[in-house]
Formats: structure tokens, sequence, C-alpha cells
């Protein structure tokens, strides 16, 4: 628990002392974001405001984990896992195409970065490597970061899907998270504080695989997870990392995290989902990305067959601000559906575990 402690100390330090000093460094180099023509109008205001904060978040959290490592050497702490750095690699791998993404969004002033088929093989590439990783590094229990099966709370044990079909539920899972918390990320301090919520959520999450794991004890109930407590670790600098940015993020934002920052987050839940076998609890835990998500599939799919659309504007968020609900109205309520969601994903995990050591 003082390495968790630690690593959200750290992060929180490092992201909301960072943060500042990129605001003033892209309004000196004129790193500004670019407003959707069709956007609300109250959007328009916010034209130039500084993007790609979440080079803040992405260095809070590495810095987190990283120094919760170094002063658990003073208490000989376990070091840094296959696990934990694996994720660490999804994450940054995907704020890297993310920041590319933003940056020619900057340097061509359109809203536009990369185009959708240069995301896509990002996005692409960066999920095979990692579903391939995923599988090695045994250790000496025999267990690899990621698992062939699907997995709810543990792993579903008549669902298993080889390795070629989990290398490519791997890409569909990266990709899905990544573009939802992009989507989500359309007001200020929306998506950081969404985060937090769900990150808190697997702070939990991954401390009780640690303390119930079988490789301590096979008891009723125990869990096959390598490297829960690191896991841990990467969830506490996270949410270290997203409230010393949201400190500048919310309302009136200073500073937008980008798509560096949104990407490189959906990145983490997915790599969390798939090493703590927990991919279809996610759904519950991050049920806020996925309804932004749906909206938007929804409203594409009406207009498509019908002309006509569900929503005056999606992702739906938008919805409400065109509907005339001030902009931190949406936010606040959308974090409180964030936080029901987090805390609806950790009943389900909780009553899987009561039902499995009830048996």
């Amino acid at each position: 628990m003082r390495q968790i402690l630690i690593a959200a100390g750290i992060a929180l330090v490092v992201s909301i002392l960072l943060t500042p000093v990129l605001i003033r460094w892209f309004s000196r180099q004129g790193f500004g974001q670019e407003i959707r023509t069709e956007g609300p109008e109250s959007h328009k205001k916010k034209r130039g405001t500084p993007t790609m904060g979440g080079v803040a978040i992405l260095v809070g959290i590495w810095a987190g984990y990283w120094g919760s490592h170094l002063i658990g050497i003073y208490y000989h702490a376990e070091g840094p896992t296959a696990s934990g750095l694996l994720v660490l690699g999804l994450c940054t791998s995907l704020g890297v195409v993310g920041f590319l993404d933003d940056f020619i969004k900057i340097r061509k002033q359109r809203n536009l970065g990369l185009n959708k088929t240069a995301k896509l093989v990002g996005q692409f590439v960066v999920a095979i490597l990692f579903g391939i990783l995923a599988l090695q590094f045994r250790d000496t229990s025999g267990l690899t970061p990621g698992s062939t099966h699907l997995s709810y709370v543990r792993d579903l044990a008549t669902v298993s899907m080889g390795t070629l079909v989990f290398i490519l539920f791997t890409y569909l899972v990266v990709s899905a998270w990544s573009n939802a918390v992009n989507l989500t990320d359309g007001l200020d301090g929306l998506a950081a504080g969404s985060m937090g919520f769900a990150l808190f959520a697997y702070i939990i999450i991954t401390f009780w695989q640690y303390q119930n794991a079988c490789e301590t004890e096979k008891v009723a109930g125990c869990y096959d997870v390598r490297d829960p407590l690191d896991l841990a670790l990467i969830c506490a600098a996270g949410v270290g990392g997203c409230v010393g940015f949201l400190w500048w993020n919310a309302a009136p934002a200073k500073i937008f995290m980008g798509d560096t920052g949104s990407l490189a987050l959906g990145g983490l839940l997915a790599g969390l989902s798939i090493t703590t076998r927990t991919e279809l609890v996610m759904i519950v835990i991050g049920a806020l990305f996925v309804a932004e998500t749906a909206s938007v599939v929804v409203q594409v799919a009406a207009f498509k067959s019908s002309g006509r659309r569900v929503f005056r504007m999606a992702p739906f968020h938008h919805h409400f601000e065109l509907g005339g609900w001030p902009e931190t109205t949406v936010i606040i309520r959308f974090w409180l559906l964030a936080a029901i969601s987090a805390a609806s994903g950790l009943g389900l995990f909780y009553s899987e575990y009561l039902a499995q050591v009830g048996n």
C-alpha cells in the first residue's frame, strides 16, 4: 500500500507542476487547439488553447511508477514487472500516435490530424505488438501477462480464443478503448475526471487481486493474475497524473490533453483490462466511455439509414450542451455517471469473489 501511495503522490506532483510549464511553452510555440466548425458555438472561444497536455499525464505516470520502485528499493519491494512495463509501453506508444496527430493539426491549422488510415495503422501496429508480447514472459507459476481466454472478473474457462484470435481481439480492445476515451475528450476536464474514477476502481481491483493471489495461497476465490501489485502502481500513478492535469484542465481549461492524452489513457484502460483478466467488467467500469462511443455509432447509423439524427450532435455530451445545459453542468453530471459506473463495476467484481468463496 505504501508503494501505491508513493506512486500516486509522485505522479500528482509531477503532473500538477509540469502542466503550467507546458502551458507557457506551448503558448509561445503557438500550439493551440483547432475547433470543429460544426461544434457548439460556445466552443469557438476555446480556439488557440494549448493542447498536447497529455504529455504531462504520461510523464507523471512514468515518474510515479519509477519513483515508487526506486523508493521501494529501501524496503526491499519487488521491482518492475513484465505486465507493468507492457501496459506502460502500450499507453506510451498510443500517446506517441496521438502526439503525431496533434502535431499535424497544429502545423496545418486544422481540426483533423492524421488521416483515418494512418491512425488505424498506428493503433494496429501497437496493439498487435502488445498482444504478441502479452503471451510471453511466463513467471515461475507459468502465468503470462495476457491470457487466450476471454475474461469477466477472471478467465472464463469455457471461452478460449487461441493465440491468433487473441491477438486480433487485443487489437479490437485497444482500438475500442483508445477511441472511446478520445471521443469523450470533448469538454473541459471530462475525460481526465472520468478516467480518475475508472483508474481508482482499478487500484482497488489490482490490490485485491494481489492480496488474494493464487500464487500466494491456492484458496477459493484467488486470482491467477501476473504482477497485480505492479499494475496497482500504474493505476495509482494514472490517478495522480489525471488529477494533477485536471487542476489546469478543469473548466475553463487552460490546456487540453489532446489525442496525446486521450489515446494514451484509452490504451491504459485496454492494457489493464487484458492483464487483470477483467475485459468484460471493464465495460461496466468504463460505461461512460462506452456510452459516448455508442452515441456516435447510433448517430451515424441513423443518419445513413434514414437521413435523420438521433442526437442534436454526437458524441452525446454535445447533445446536452446544444439543449441548453451549461458546460460545467454536463461535465459534473457525466462525472457522476463515471463514478456510478466505476462503483457498479467494483460491486460486480466483489460479488463474483463472494460467489467463489461461497462455493
